[in-house]
Protein backbone atom coordinates (compact mmCIF):
# COMPACT_ATOMS: atom_id res chain seq x y z
CA UNK A 1 0.00 0.00 0.00
CA UNK A 2 0.93 3.49 -0.69
CA UNK A 3 2.20 5.83 1.96
CA UNK A 4 -1.24 7.70 3.08
CA UNK A 5 -1.58 11.04 2.19
CA UNK A 6 -1.46 13.20 5.89
CA UNK A 7 -3.51 15.66 6.86
CA UNK A 8 -2.45 18.88 7.28
CA UNK A 9 -2.78 19.07 10.97
CA UNK A 10 -0.78 15.73 11.40
CA UNK A 11 2.02 14.98 13.82
CA UNK A 12 5.08 15.59 12.67
CA UNK A 13 6.91 13.18 15.20
CA UNK A 14 4.25 10.46 13.91
CA UNK A 15 5.17 11.17 9.93
CA UNK A 16 8.84 10.93 10.88
CA UNK A 17 8.38 7.92 12.31
CA UNK A 18 6.49 6.59 9.20
CA UNK A 19 8.96 7.41 6.83
CA UNK A 20 11.46 5.59 8.56
CA UNK A 21 10.01 2.35 8.71
CA UNK A 22 6.69 0.73 6.44
CA UNK A 23 3.63 0.77 8.35
CA UNK A 24 0.71 -1.89 8.17
CA UNK A 25 -2.30 -0.44 7.21
CA UNK A 26 -3.75 -0.84 11.32
CA UNK A 27 -1.04 0.98 12.44
CA UNK A 28 -1.67 3.78 10.04
CA UNK A 29 -5.11 3.67 10.88
CA UNK A 30 -4.65 4.19 14.89
CA UNK A 31 -1.84 6.75 14.40
CA UNK A 32 -4.98 8.36 12.65
CA UNK A 33 -7.28 7.73 14.98
CA UNK A 34 -5.36 9.48 17.74
CA UNK A 35 -4.61 12.93 15.66
CA UNK A 36 -8.41 13.06 14.78
CA UNK A 37 -9.24 12.23 18.64
CA UNK A 38 -6.44 14.92 20.13
CA UNK A 39 -7.93 17.50 17.51
CA UNK A 40 -11.38 16.67 18.21
CA UNK A 41 -10.85 17.02 22.04
CA UNK A 42 -9.75 20.88 21.07
CA UNK A 43 -13.40 21.97 20.02
CA UNK A 44 -15.19 23.98 22.75
CA UNK A 45 -18.34 23.72 23.37
CA UNK A 46 -19.95 26.20 21.56
CA UNK A 47 -17.70 25.24 18.58
CA UNK A 48 -19.41 22.13 19.15
CA UNK A 49 -23.05 23.50 19.10
CA UNK A 50 -22.70 25.54 16.12
CA UNK A 51 -21.24 22.15 14.10
CA UNK A 52 -24.34 20.32 14.77
CA UNK A 53 -26.98 23.02 13.74
CA UNK A 54 -25.00 23.69 10.68
CA UNK A 55 -24.60 19.75 9.81
CA UNK A 56 -28.46 19.55 10.67
CA UNK A 57 -28.76 22.00 7.83
CA UNK A 58 -26.48 20.65 5.41
CA UNK A 59 -27.69 17.02 5.69
CA UNK A 60 -31.42 18.10 4.96
CA UNK A 61 -30.73 19.17 1.63
CA UNK A 62 -29.77 16.19 0.89
CA UNK A 63 -32.29 14.79 -1.97
CA UNK A 64 -32.09 10.90 -0.63
CA UNK A 65 -32.78 12.64 2.99
CA UNK A 66 -35.14 15.01 1.84
CA UNK A 67 -37.63 11.99 0.30
CA UNK A 68 -36.99 9.04 3.21
CA UNK A 69 -39.30 7.38 5.06
CA UNK A 70 -37.09 6.05 7.68
CA UNK A 71 -33.63 7.25 7.95
CA UNK A 72 -31.02 5.17 10.63
CA UNK A 73 -28.63 7.48 12.25
CA UNK A 74 -26.99 7.22 15.71
CA UNK A 75 -26.87 9.55 18.83
CA UNK A 76 -23.53 11.20 18.84
CA UNK A 77 -20.74 11.23 21.72
CA UNK A 78 -19.50 14.24 22.50
CA UNK A 79 -17.04 14.67 20.28
CA UNK A 80 -18.01 13.95 17.27
CA UNK A 81 -19.87 16.34 14.84
CA UNK A 82 -23.42 16.78 17.05
CA UNK A 83 -26.74 14.63 15.46
CA UNK A 84 -28.55 15.69 18.20
CA UNK A 85 -30.69 18.85 16.26
CA UNK A 86 -30.80 16.68 13.02
CA UNK A 87 -32.34 13.75 15.12
CA UNK A 88 -34.81 16.29 16.12
CA UNK A 89 -35.38 17.77 12.67
CA UNK A 90 -35.90 14.34 11.10
CA UNK A 91 -38.07 13.23 14.12
CA UNK A 92 -40.42 16.41 13.42
CA UNK A 93 -40.97 15.62 10.05
CA UNK A 94 -41.96 12.21 10.72
CA UNK A 95 -39.42 10.21 9.33
CA UNK A 96 -38.87 6.72 11.09
CA UNK A 97 -35.77 6.47 12.69
CA UNK A 98 -33.38 3.85 13.37
CA UNK A 99 -30.35 4.43 15.95
CA UNK A 100 -27.87 1.46 17.16
CA UNK A 101 -28.29 -0.25 20.28
CA UNK A 102 -26.35 -2.58 22.82
CA UNK A 103 -27.30 -5.61 22.63
CA UNK A 104 -25.92 -8.69 24.57
CA UNK A 105 -22.26 -9.10 24.89
CA UNK A 106 -20.33 -7.16 21.80
CA UNK A 107 -23.85 -7.80 19.78
CA UNK A 108 -25.10 -4.47 18.20
CA UNK A 109 -28.51 -3.69 17.16
CA UNK A 110 -31.06 -1.62 15.79
CA UNK A 111 -34.00 0.31 17.80
CA UNK A 112 -36.81 3.05 16.67
CA UNK A 113 -36.12 6.74 18.57
CA UNK A 114 -39.58 7.32 20.00
CA UNK A 115 -38.23 11.07 21.40
CA UNK A 116 -35.62 12.62 23.40
CA UNK A 117 -37.31 11.42 26.64
CA UNK A 118 -37.21 7.86 25.72
CA UNK A 119 -33.31 7.97 25.40
CA UNK A 120 -31.30 5.81 28.19
CA UNK A 121 -27.60 5.31 28.83
CA UNK A 122 -27.25 1.34 28.56
CA UNK A 123 -23.36 1.04 29.61
CA UNK A 124 -21.38 4.25 30.80
CA UNK A 125 -19.34 5.25 28.34
CA UNK A 126 -22.09 4.97 25.65
CA UNK A 127 -24.32 7.39 24.24
CA UNK A 128 -27.70 7.39 24.76
CA UNK A 129 -29.87 4.22 23.06
CA UNK A 130 -33.81 4.40 22.27
CA UNK A 131 -35.55 1.81 24.94
CA UNK A 132 -37.78 0.23 22.61
CA UNK A 133 -37.57 -3.89 21.69
CA UNK A 134 -34.56 -4.81 20.05
CA UNK A 135 -34.85 -5.05 15.65
CA UNK A 136 -32.08 -7.44 15.12
CA UNK A 137 -29.68 -6.40 12.06
CA UNK A 138 -32.48 -6.98 9.34
CA UNK A 139 -33.96 -4.09 10.46
CA UNK A 140 -30.97 -2.02 8.94
CA UNK A 141 -32.91 -2.65 5.92
CA UNK A 142 -36.07 -1.01 6.45
CA UNK A 143 -33.84 2.29 6.03
CA UNK A 144 -33.48 5.11 2.85
CA UNK A 145 -30.84 6.41 3.99
CA UNK A 146 -27.79 5.14 6.29
CA UNK A 147 -26.15 7.95 8.15
CA UNK A 148 -22.56 6.58 10.18
CA UNK A 149 -20.15 8.25 12.42
CA UNK A 150 -16.64 8.12 11.38
CA UNK A 151 -12.96 9.81 12.11
CA UNK A 152 -12.35 10.55 8.40
CA UNK A 153 -13.43 9.79 5.34
CA UNK A 154 -11.61 9.36 2.03
CA UNK A 155 -12.56 11.14 -1.57
CA UNK A 156 -12.82 7.89 -2.45
CA UNK A 157 -15.45 6.33 0.03
CA UNK A 158 -13.07 5.02 2.53
CA UNK A 159 -13.93 5.34 5.98
CA UNK A 160 -11.87 5.08 9.40
CA UNK A 161 -14.26 3.75 12.08
CA UNK A 162 -13.46 3.96 15.74
CA UNK A 163 -11.14 0.72 15.66
CA UNK A 164 -13.93 -1.80 16.66
CA UNK A 165 -15.17 -2.82 12.77
CA UNK A 166 -19.46 -2.91 13.91
CA UNK A 167 -20.40 -0.12 11.39
CA UNK A 168 -18.25 -2.49 8.74
CA UNK A 169 -20.03 -5.80 9.52
CA UNK A 170 -23.71 -4.32 9.70
CA UNK A 171 -23.39 -2.20 6.44
CA UNK A 172 -23.76 -5.73 5.20
CA UNK A 173 -27.58 -5.19 5.75
CA UNK A 174 -28.08 -2.07 3.85
CA UNK A 175 -30.77 -2.51 1.44
CA UNK A 176 -28.95 -2.56 -2.23
CA UNK A 177 -29.49 1.08 -3.05
CA UNK A 178 -29.67 2.57 0.19
CA UNK A 179 -27.05 5.99 0.41
CA UNK A 180 -24.16 5.07 3.14
CA UNK A 181 -23.26 9.07 4.29
CA UNK A 182 -20.57 9.67 6.74
CA UNK A 183 -20.75 12.34 8.99
CA UNK A 184 -17.21 14.39 9.76
CA UNK A 185 -15.95 17.57 10.04
CA UNK A 186 -14.78 19.04 7.03
CA UNK A 187 -10.87 18.98 7.65
CA UNK A 188 -11.47 15.10 8.19
CA UNK A 189 -12.35 14.66 4.60
CA UNK A 190 -8.97 13.38 3.82
CA UNK A 191 -7.30 12.71 0.25
CA UNK A 192 -6.60 9.07 1.54
CA UNK A 193 -6.97 7.07 4.62
CA UNK A 194 -5.64 3.69 5.08
CA UNK A 195 -8.01 0.69 4.18
CA UNK A 196 -8.24 -3.17 4.56
CA UNK A 197 -9.97 -5.99 3.25
CA UNK A 198 -12.49 -5.76 5.60
CA UNK A 199 -13.56 -1.92 5.45
CA UNK A 200 -16.84 -0.75 3.72
CA UNK A 201 -16.89 2.41 1.88
CA UNK A 202 -19.15 4.83 2.29
CA UNK A 203 -21.43 6.40 -1.15
CA UNK A 204 -21.06 10.04 0.41
CA UNK A 205 -20.13 12.17 2.83
CA UNK A 206 -21.68 15.07 4.89
CA UNK A 207 -20.34 18.12 7.07
CA UNK A 208 -21.06 21.34 8.26
CA UNK A 209 -20.01 22.74 5.00
CA UNK A 210 -21.40 20.67 2.79
CA UNK A 211 -21.90 17.36 1.48
CA UNK A 212 -20.78 15.35 -2.06
CA UNK A 213 -21.25 11.54 -3.58
CA UNK A 214 -18.41 9.27 -3.96
CA UNK A 215 -16.97 7.56 -6.82
CA UNK A 216 -17.17 4.06 -5.54
CA UNK A 217 -13.63 2.92 -4.30
CA UNK A 218 -11.33 0.49 -5.79
CA UNK A 219 -10.90 -2.84 -3.49
CA UNK A 220 -7.57 -2.11 -1.41
CA UNK A 221 -3.91 -3.57 -2.91
CA UNK A 222 -5.93 -3.25 -6.79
Amino acid sequence: MSAVAQPPWHDHADATAHRARPRHPAEEKDQLRRQVRARRSQRSARRRTEVALRLAEVVLTIPEVTAARCVSIYASRPSEPGTGPLIEALAERGVRLLLPVLGTGLQRDWAEYAGADDMRERAPGRPPEPSGAPLGSAGLADADVVLVPALAVDTHGGRLGQGGGWYDRVLAHVRPGAPVIALVHEDEVLDEVPREEHDVPVTGVATPDGWRRFEPAAPPGA
